[in-house]
């Protein structure tokens, strides 16, 4: 892509950093003011932006591409989207039966707000939901167990397939690392893909959600098609333009 004189608006120019750090690993300041036709502050405040989000890691003459972040990190980024979400979601979560919540910052908002809930299991692979959902009244957290990805924060691995594989959820609450209209949900690992599609295998429903920062992204590993999905909830409206390619592949709250 050529120089554009600042011809970009911000999230246009937003997406074209995103693109370079997904395919390339890193982005100059100075290359990507060249190339984009602003300013080097004009970069440095897009790129505190992708930071904030999650979707980049800011360092010294530039930014480089997110891989598998730990879970502490996670927890920090797009905040008010993550609590917009669990609002939407916090209706779906029956006040009985059974329900899985995978080990993402974005699921785990939802442990705050289950007050309804009266003789709820809740089955995880995060150790911090399960550690959040401790006395929590009419809830009784389960966790799979397994390998604890040291990268992720996430148990994965044989045992927490299999335990994913033995309880029937009614729902199935997730998250991804990014999301493509193409190839579904995706994720930082293989070993994350492998546990979220156990989850979803033994959950009648499963709803995806993520915040805006993450639509057309890509990462490593596939998690779920679209066939596999029932609802995808984000921060946005549902009417919102940015949710115009997933309207045909699955219902958006």
């Amino acid at each position: 892509m050529g120089v554009v004189q600042g011809s970009f608006a911000a999230e246009e120019r937003q997406t074209w950093l995103a693109e370079r750090l997904a395919r390339e690993g890193f982005v100059t300041i100075a290359s990507a003011s060249e190339a984009l036709g602003v300013s080097e502050m004009t970069v440095r405040r897009d790129l505190a932006l992708l930071e904030e989000r999650g979707a980049a890691r800011r360092v010294r003459g530039g930014a480089k591409a997110i891989g598998p972040q730990p879970f502490a990190e996670r927890r920090d980024t797009a905040v008010r989207a993550k609590s917009r979400i669990a609002a939407k979601l916090a209706d779906l979560v029956p006040s009985t039966g059974a329900v899985a919540f995978d080990a993402s910052s974005t699921i785990m908002r939802l442990c705050a707000g289950l007050d309804a809930a009266r003789d709820l299991l809740v089955l995880t692979n995060g150790p911090d939901t399960f550690t959040a959902l401790q006395d929590q009244p009419g809830v009784t957290p389960v966790v799979t167990g397994g390998q604890r990805d040291p990268r992720t924060g996430s148990l994965v691995g044989p045992l927490a397939c299999r335990a994913a594989a033995q309880i029937v959820t009614e729902r199935l609450f997730c998250s991804a690392a990014a999301v493509d209209p193409r190839a579904g949900a995706l994720e930082a690992t293989l070993e994350e893909a492998e546990v979220k599609r156990a989850l979803a295998a033994a959950a009648d429903e499963v709803v995806l959600a993520v915040d805006a920062s993450k639509l057309d992204g890509r990462a490593l590993a596939v998690g779920l098609r679209w066939d596999e999905v029932d609802l995808l909830v984000t921060d946005l409206d549902p009417d919102d333009d940015r949710l115009t390619p997933y309207r045909s592949l699955v219902e958006v709250g």
